[in-house]
């Protein structure tokens, strides 16, 4: 799809190269409109919002990582965001099996089916985009966004963000959510001790069908094994 080649090539344009300390740091700040493709508001639509190109810290992971729990047959959270050498974990938290597959360039994997209570994770190890699916059940989708610096944040439920600590210089800002054609993005300069205030827009339709990981179709009622 073209709008993952457009991310992916983002995500690799940033290269580290400086360190900034707390004090030498300006932040992002704005807000992410999204919409569906009848113009209404993507209610409860998860945003990410990052920036690469600048002078950010090379491999600078939080060791925190993200989960994305099975429940109520969706990922939970359906997007997150990771820095390079961090990892994702996904709890089974629903009465029944579940498996966790990607055939992302970026990082392939399959988890197998675990039951509930079960928990298994996974590491990134490159920077991409990875979409998430389970070959149970095809409506399950989830992508993470493993990115090359810790400059990222998740939009609240208002849109608006603030991402902090971004080291001075000139950004991309990007704007992410599943189902949108491509990210939104645009270009500030950050200085120190100051706000770089930035507004985008997205717009998302349905979610695109996708294969099992066999490659093939799902069958009616999903495939149980």
């Amino acid at each position: 799809m073209g709008h993952r080649v457009l991310v992916a090539s983002a995500i690799a344009l940033c290269a580290g190269v400086a360190h900034a300390g707390p004090g030498d740091a300006g932040r992002v700040v704005g807000k992410v409109a999204v919409t569906e493709t009848n113009g209404k508001p993507a209610v409860g639509a998860d945003v990410i919002v990052y920036v690469v190109g600048g002078p950010a810290e090379p491999g600078e992971a939080s060791g925190e990582g993200a989960r994305i729990a099975q429940k109520d047959r969706r990922f939970v959270p359906e997007l997150v965001a990771i820095t390079v050498g961090e990892s994702v974990t996904f709890p089974n938290t629903d009465p029944f099996l579940h498996n966790v597959f990607s055939q992302s360039a970026a990082r392939p994997f399959d988890l197998g089916s675990f039951r509930k209570g079960d928990s298994k994770t996974k590491d990134f190890p490159k920077p991409g985009v990875v979409d998430v699916y389970c070959n149970i059940h095809p409506e399950m989708a989830a992508t993470i966004l493993v990115l090359p610096n810790r400059h990222h944040v998740r939009a609240g439920a208002d849109g608006k963000f603030v991402l902090e600590g971004v080291p001075p210089g000139k950004w991309q800002v990007f704007a992410y959510t599943r189902r949108a054609e491509k990210p939104a993005s645009v270009s500030v300069v950050v200085e120190a001790g100051k706000d770089a205030e930035v507004s985008l827009a997205l717009s998302r339709g349905a979610e695109p069908e996708h294969l099992n990981k066999y490659g093939e179709k799902y069958h009616d009622g999903g495939n149980y094994h």
